[in-house]
């Protein structure tokens, strides 16, 4: 990609997921950001950013306060998209109860006048062209702000290398499932290091875990079959129009064994030409 190619990234999701949040992080990233610009007037703004200059990275907050005119974003999209223009969609999701909760807590009212549950119902299946036209589905239901805003950096890194950007994640089941991710390889096959008393206490970072696991043919040939299979599968990701990929390695507490192969899997990779960043959920747990 030119390095001088204007980027614009389109916010969209629930209500309650957190586009408000997502719009105040890419205005610290220095875009000019605007949150919910009339449809009507879409085509006058992308004229007007295209021809001045000083608004080279644009985020645009599109959401169910447009109402039914909505409908009308997947295919405007579309059209920018095959102009000379670096446009991604990010959409922004949560589970039900959470958005339920959310509601309840800041006690603000949806955009949709219906009891909050039809509410959330009727936007699913209205943004369901933009969630399917998204390039990154973020579920914030378990994030931090924190956590947003690192995953928000990570796909603003991917658009200024022109790499596929992948993330390799750590987690453990008895935490619940990663649910934010494209590929969920579960390592409990390997040796468990929490069994011996010397390594309990340790994480898959340390050394003495990392050579603990290490030292079993299993986790060298695991570790080679399955560095292979995602270089295999990137091409074919990236042919599909995927600019990123989030892989997560899972075992039962999320401290040793998959904080080690998450950990060796994103050094294979960057050692390998790719642009891979390694993130370990539970290991604090």
């Amino acid at each position: 990609m030119k390095k001088n190619k204007r980027r614009l990234f389109i916010i969209t999701g629930m209500s309650g997921a957190g586009k408000s949040q997502a719009l105040k992080i890419f205005g610290d990233f220095g875009f000019y950001c605007v949150d919910n610009l009339p449809l009507a007037l879409f085509k006058n703004f992308m004229d007007y950013v295209t021809s001045t200059t000083g608004h080279e990275n644009i985020a645009l907050g599109m959401d169910m306060r447009e109402g039914d005119r909505l409908k009308d974003l997947p295919n405007l999209v579309k059209t920018i998209k095959n102009q000379e223009m670096d446009v991604k969609v990010i959409f922004l999701d949560a589970s039900d109860e959470c958005l339920i909760r959310r509601f309840s807590e800041t006690k603000h009212r949806h955009p949709i006048h219906k009891k909050l549950a039809a509410a959330i119902t009727h936007e699913r299946e209205a943004l369901r062209g933009m969630r399917t036209l998204a390039d990154k589905v973020i579920d914030t239901s378990d994030l931090k702000l924190g956590e947003l805003k690192e995953k928000l950096s990570i796909l603003l890194g991917s658009t200024r290398t022109g790499d596929m950007q992948i993330s390799v994640v750590s987690f453990g089941f008895k935490h619940g499932i990663l649910k934010d991710c494209d590929i969920v390889m579960d390592v409990r096959f390997l040796p468990n290091p929490y069994y011996v008393p010397a390594l309990k206490n340790k994480t898959g970072l340390d050394k003495p875990v990392q050579d603990y696991i290490s030292s079993f043919k299993e986790t060298q040939e695991f570790a080679t079959k399955f560095t292979s299979l995602v270089k295999y599968l990137i091409p074919k990701y990236i042919k599909e129009g995927k600019s990123y990929l989030t892989i997560a390695m899972g075992c039962t507490g999320g401290r040793h064994r998959s904080v080690f192969m998450a950990h060796e899997l994103a050094k294979r990779l960057n050692e390998a030409g790719l642009t891979a960043s390694e993130f370990h959920r539970d290991i604090g747990n």
